[in-house]
């Protein structure tokens, strides 16, 4: 999407297609406060409210070229081991969040030669305050692991956070999270050191 009125006119179409503000903000990698302005935007004489400080990131290039992708996971593996040589950790699982995260964590589980695991975050269609995601079943079993978190985009940091807090309470210990892209900027989430290949900093 190029301006406002393309990232309107998907908002919308999202919409209409049955998702909720948590799934539009996910699809777009926006703000959840950025697609209810979107949202309001689109209506023609509804008072808006004032326009969110938030970027909106289309990374379709990368995502729909496995040849691509890889390298990209690489490029994380690549900083993850730096990041973990500094810090003296090991790494025994690699925990891919949501839709988004999961093919580049599928990658990087190979590259380090870890296990594997998901995180579904929690269900945006209910969107009730607290809630939490939780680890598929079907995967890799967290407990006792040293974690390495993957997703694409660090938004307000909500998801990588509640993340590193079920791992801690499952008796893993995250040791790094991976994305391509920080718009929060963040060098640690709960304590854990981010690795992004894009960090935005506002200047505004």
């Amino acid at each position: 999407m190029k301006n406002i009125d393309e990232l309107i006119q998907k908002a919308v179409e999202l919409q209409a297609n049955g998702l909720v503000t948590g799934e539009i903000a996910n699809e777009l990698n926006v703000s959840r406060d950025t697609v209810t302005w979107l949202l309001a935007r689109a209506k023609r004489g509804a008072a808006s409210p004032a326009a969110p400080k938030d970027i909106s990131v289309n990374w379709s290039n990368i995502g729909k070229s496995s040849y691509r992708l890889r390298y990209i996971s690489q490029a994380l593996c690549d900083m993850v081991l730096e990041s973990l040589s500094e810090s003296g950790e090991t790494v025994d699982m690699v925990v891919g969040i949501g839709l988004s995260g999961v093919p580049m964590a599928t990658i990087m589980a190979e590259e380090l030669g870890a296990d594997f695991a998901i995180f579904h975050g929690y269900d945006n269609r209910k969107e009730k305050e607290n809630q939490r995601g939780i680890f598929s079943r079907n995967f890799g079993n967290v407990a006792g692991k040293n974690c390495v978190v993957v997703d694409d985009v660090i938004s307000s940091g909500s998801t990588t956070t509640d993340v590193c807090k079920q791992l801690k309470d499952s008796g893993a210990k995250p040791v790094s999270i991976a994305v391509i892209l920080d718009k929060k900027n963040a060098d640690h989430i709960e304590g854990v050191p981010v690795n992004a290949l894009v960090h935005i900093v506002r200047v505004d």
